[in-house]
């Protein structure tokens, strides 16, 4: 046989294909400031500063973990780039930043047009929700690397946001409340947990009691974007700390912004776990203490407030129908 790179598993057809399909679900995403086109060899975005006096760049880089095994067996793949985006606007937005630009990594073993564009329409979903531009990306085919019915991804963030706007936390004292705003469920957290015990004892397919969806369909809800509540949460009020609940939980993440010498004092029946969170614990026989390592348990993201900005920020969060809990303070 002739050696040649499709032989070797690399379609470049498959590529140009790709590229095709996915230009038009990019350019929905694209504002007056995008001057590139996709398929340029760099992405191009024209800042416009008119309105920050010493604006700081924020970015951050992350992927959606073993949450694409749950896609690849439901053979749905349209939700986890929404994941993608979403996770990675949080991160810049609980630091007081506004998304900008977006960026994605895709690697297959197999390069399927049809799969990739379903991806990329999840990113270019996400990317409007959020208004942020989807400026280019990396599609790669990498045989004997990643079984052919399987891919991997990854993105990254850019934002921007006044340097005198920054939320770190700084500000946190002793007596501050913690605002817990729910999540979806899992988000993008603690899926190997998950799936090691689920899918010892169920199929994606099941819908044990206690559950409105298949157990797939729940695994899969999109990771939740909290841009809009965070957005109008710091116009109103003077939020002294944000944190996105992801690996390591609610205290891991939290503690984070907490400066040194306080800590935290969380009351965790203070909201109600989702049934997703019963079933893992009750199928696995899970401690709370390697629950509340692992998952989110409900809580998506946490507001470090004054006890006298409580009421105000969960009017808020009512009037984007966000729900909201008071889950502990700062001691």
């Amino acid at each position: 046989m002739e050696n040649t790179y499709k032989a070797a598993g690399v379609d470049i057809e498959a590529g140009n294909e790709t590229v095709k399909r996915i230009k038009g679900l990019a350019k929905q995403t694209f504002n007056k400031n995008v001057i590139s086109d996709i398929g340029m060899f760099g992405g191009f975005y024209e800042l416009d500063l008119a309105e920050y006096k010493n604006p700081v760049l924020v970015s951050s880089v992350d992927g959606v973990g073993t949450k694409l095994k749950i896609a690849f067996a439901m053979n749905k793949h349209n939700t986890v780039g929404q994941d993608l985006v979403n996770h990675c606007v949080n991160d810049i937005a609980v630091c007081g930043a506004k998304p900008i630009y977006f960026l994605d990594y895709l690697a297959f073993g197999k390069l399927v047009p049809e799969k990739a564009e379903k991806i990329i329409e999840g990113f270019s979903i996400a990317c409007k929700e959020n208004g942020c531009a989807l400026i280019g990306g990396e599609t790669a085919e990498m045989p004997g690397l990643y079984d052919e019915n399987e891919y991997d991804m990854s993105g990254t963030i850019v934002g921007i946001v006044e340097k005198s706007g920054v939320i770190n936390g700084k500000t946190i004292t002793k007596g501050n409340v913690l605002v817990g705003f729910a999540s979806t469920g899992l988000h993008t957290n603690g899926y190997s947990l998950a799936r090691k015990i689920l899918l010892d004892k169920f199929k994606v397919t099941d819908k044990p009691e206690g559950l409105k969806n298949s157990i797939g369909d729940e695994l899969l809800k999109v990771h939740k974007s909290y841009l809009k509540l965070i957005t109008r949460l710091k116009e109103i009020i003077p939020v002294k700390g944000f944190s996105h609940i992801t690996g390591g939980g609610i205290v891991g993440n939290t503690n984070r912004i907490i400066p040194e010498g306080l800590k935290l004092s969380i009351n965790w029946n203070s909201w109600d776990a989702l049934p997703i969170f019963e079933l893992i614990k009750k199928t696995g026989n899970v401690a709370d203490e390697e629950m509340r390592l692992a998952f989110n348990l409900g809580i998506g993201l946490i507001a470090v407030v004054d006890k006298n900005d409580v009421e105000n920020v969960q009017r808020v969060a009512a009037s984007l129908n966000e729900k909201s809990y008071v889950i502990g303070e700062v001691v």
